[in-house]
């Protein structure tokens, strides 16, 4: 009976593996390949939606005089200064909706200061002037500069924007010379002075017009420079310069005032600052003549008012 049973299992156990055996070579061929498979070289793609755009290159330059990088202001004036500047966008220049520029003082200011007509200029509507190409325009950014302006290093710098607020931006320099310049009273007009009378105290204001702090010279002549007279007269004879004489002080008078010479020679004790925001650099003078014997009918002389450097 036991023997039987020994059988039997032996049987079902073969036919067990029997079936694994026969199962097994199916599941592994399910893993096999053919051919090289070791390098497969696939296709990729991409599109840009969007590319930045650029600013290529920038000049700074003197509007009126066409000078480049060294610049010298309008006395009294503004002076326009250019920043011009080649954009480019690969999505065509027509995607840049923004070109502005920032012109500023290097040494007192910087790029995100306030405006400030000493030290720092904005242009926040640069205009195109045209275009080269597909891709590429030319812009302009023009600055009306005072004649205050500091002297110095200045820097543009240009900054473009697309419709899909992406910027580009590029600086460039340019320096403005010292300027020392000044403005005065249109004429001296004494009026009516009898012979070996005086006249009264005729105000002359100076006015500095130029970016530096300026002291002031005065010399005087009559037909040609250094000839030593003040005035010459239509009727007969002339003034000597020595003559003509100025001061800072409407109550001086007369024989305490600073005689006119016919050589340059400083105002004393005036020194005028250079100007800083919209109000004048102003100073008065004083002038005062007398009338020696002999000259007769109506006078005429020059004084020259020179800037100089304190």
């Amino acid at each position: 009976m036991i023997k039987s049973n020994s059988i039997l299992l032996v049987i079902l156990t073969f036919l067990l593996v029997g079936s694994i055996l026969t199962i097994l070579p199916v599941s592994f061929a399910a893993n096999i390949v053919g051919g090289n498979y070791k390098n497969i070289t696939v296709h990729t793609s991409v599109n840009i939606s969007n590319s930045n755009p650029e600013v290529l290159a920038m000049i700074v330059y003197d509007t009126t005089n066409v000078s480049l990088n060294n610049l010298t202001l309008n006395a009294g004036a503004t002076k326009s200064i250019t920043c011009n500047a080649s954009v480019r966008d690969w999505n065509g220049f027509n995607d840049i909706v923004k070109v502005n520029a920032t012109l500023w003082h290097e040494a007192t200011s910087t790029y995100n200061a306030s405006n400030d007509n000493s030290s720092h200029y904005t242009n926040t509507s640069c205009i195109l002037n045209y275009s080269t190409g597909t891709y590429t325009g030319v812009y302009t950014c023009t600055f009306d500069t005072m004649y205050y302006s500091n002297n110095g290093t200045w820097i543009c710098n240009v900054t473009t924007t697309d419709n899909y607020n992406a910027t580009g931006s590029l600086t460039n320099t340019t320096y403005i010379y010292p300027l020392y310049a000044l403005n005065i009273t249109d004429g001296i007009d004494y009026g009516n002075v009898p012979v070996e009378g005086m006249s009264n105290d005729i105000q002359a204001n100076i006015t500095n017009f130029g970016n530096m702090g300026i002291n002031i010279s005065v010399e005087g002549y009559a037909i040609t420079r250094g000839d030593g007279l003040a005035m010459n007269c239509s009727i007969f004879g002339n003034i000597p310069v020595n003559y003509e004489k100025f001061a800072l002080d409407n109550n001086t008078v007369y024989a305490s005032k600073n005689t006119l010479t016919t050589t340059p020679g400083m105002i004393p004790g005036l020194t005028m600052p250079k100007q800083i925001n919209s109000t004048l650099i102003l100073n008065s003078t004083y002038w005062q003549l007398y009338i020696p014997p002999n000259p007769a009918g109506n006078c005429s002389g020059f004084i020259i008012f020179s800037a100089e450097a304190p």
